[in-house]
């Protein structure tokens, strides 16, 4: 897959020093350490272990951290728009129309007193002047723009009649039914069987590639973002170890120059070709961080 930002385009968003805190009575959490990069016409991928800065680097670009955590950033701007000088009424206008997240679990995502149609038909109207009629046509296109079978069967379901790939499938559909610039997808296969992966995957590639949208793709599976994404950011204790194009996670030419903690992640992988006895532990230097 090639990022589809040609190099005189101005990027979807651009982040430099990004911080995320956490005042605690024992200190401060620095959950996000120095975080930059920019986002093009592209799949960036952000790998690393649980706790390691992903989600909460994902939740910062929408203004989502909650109390006592605080934002902080050199940059932080949206196709030419200041999101730390924007007032809060205006960023939440931002939010879902121009930026959109899929969470990790639908089941704690989806409201469980309203059906899922319902739900995909209230974040259209929320930032589309349209009719219930409108809203409720739209949904059913965008259900079925989601490989759903019987999207207006579908509609008519609570979240917790819809199985886990298709509750995921109908999270995607209300993030991208206001056609954000911008997705954010927080392990949105996860909790799913390799075949449902797939489907999903497929489904976020070609909306991605149809409509031109940047994609954040937050993961700790290396092979899947290897294979799906055009560029990889490798995260340790909030801060970035490197970026480097997704293909030379797999180039063993490349590997010897990449990261140590890079290596140690792809030395803990299990590898059916080239099978080992014992895998290798992972080691972590506390001056990463310094």
């Amino acid at each position: 897959m090639r990022a589809l930002t040609t190099p005189t385009e101005q990027p979807l968003l651009e982040l430099d020093n990004l911080r995320v805190n956490f005042h605690t009575p024992t200190g401060i959490v620095r959950a996000v350490r120095g975080l930059s990069f920019t986002l093009g016409r592209e799949r960036l991928g952000i790998v690393g272990e649980s706790g390691s800065g992903k989600s909460m680097t994902g939740r910062a670009i929408l203004d989502l951290i909650p109390y006592p955590g605080e934002v902080l950033a050199d940059r932080l701007v949206y196709r030419g728009q200041d999101l730390l000088t924007m007032d809060k009424r205006t960023r939440r206008k931002l939010r879902g129309r121009h930026i959109s997240m899929v969470m990790q679990d639908p089941k704690f995502s989806l409201n469980p007193v309203q059906t899922v149609g319902e739900q995909i038909a209230e974040a259209y109207r929320v930032h589309h002047k349209a009719s219930a009629r409108e809203a409720r046509e739209r949904s059913l296109a965008m259900l079925e723009a989601v490989q759903i079978r019987e999207p207006g069967r579908v509609y008519e379901l609570y979240p917790h009649e819809v199985s886990g790939g298709m509750g995921q499938r109908v999270m995607i559909a209300m993030m991208l039914i206001a056609e954000p610039d911008i997705l954010i997808a927080d392990e949105p296969t996860s909790a799913l069987d390799v075949t449902v992966q797939l489907q999903i995957l497929k489904i976020l590639d070609d909306l991605v590639t149809e409509r031109g949208m940047g994609l954040i793709f937050i993961s700790h599976d290396l092979h899947l973002v290897q294979s799906f994404c055009d560029r990889v950011i490798v995260m340790y204790g909030g801060k970035a170890m490197e970026t480097l194009p997704a293909a030379e996670l797999a180039d063993e030419a490349a590997r010897s120059q990449r990261h140590p903690y890079t290596l140690g992640l792809l030395g803990c992988l299990p590898d059916l070709d080239h099978p080992k006895a014992k895998l290798a532990t992972l080691t972590r230097d506390p001056a990463w961080l310094a």
